[in-house]
């Protein structure tokens, strides 16, 4: 079955995608959540565990697996991947769904702010020049849901 990791910059509605294809009675994981990152000084930040995120994408499904976060070493996993899709929308809307969420205090802080916009410059071209679909995250969450379950079902 089809393994498909959402990618994209702090706001474009990873999680929210996540909650609605798990309420739909997909298999998600979301890599933001405890235990699937470990600290690396040699990165500088928080990267994905490399053993558990392995063994998740080595077992067997009867259906799509969804996985979604965005570390420095999810390249290393690509080619488990059937496809790598970046959520992207335009700097106010990330900020403005940003400003409006309640269950995740990043990207709240003036600093954390500027980060956001910084890796939006930096990081989203990197995550667009090897990803193998790129979703309009600024229009509804019902449309981009429904656009990764066509992905799925390539």
């Amino acid at each position: 079955m089809r393994r498909v990791l959402l990618t994209g910059m702090s706001g474009t509605g990873k999680s929210t995608a996540l909650a609605e294809l798990r309420r739909r009675g997909f298999e998600t994981v979301d890599t933001d959540e405890d235990g699937w990152t470990v600290w690396s000084d040699e990165d500088d930040g928080y990267v994905w565990d490399e053993e558990r995120i392995a063994e998740l994408l080595a077992a067997d499904r009867t259906s799509p697996l969804f996985v979604s976060g965005t570390v420095s070493n999810q390249g290393r996993f690509y080619d488990r991947f059937d496809a790598v899709v970046l959520l992207s929308a335009p700097a106010e809307a990330l900020l403005e769904r940003i400003d409006r969420r309640a269950d995740n205090p990043y990207g709240k802080a003036p600093p954390e702010r500027v980060l956001v916009l910084q890796h939006l410059a930096e990081v989203e071209p990197q995550l667009r020049a090897t990803c193998t679909h790129e979703i309009d995250a600024a229009q509804p969450a019902a449309r981009v849901v429904e656009a990764l379950l066509a992905i799925a079902a390539e």
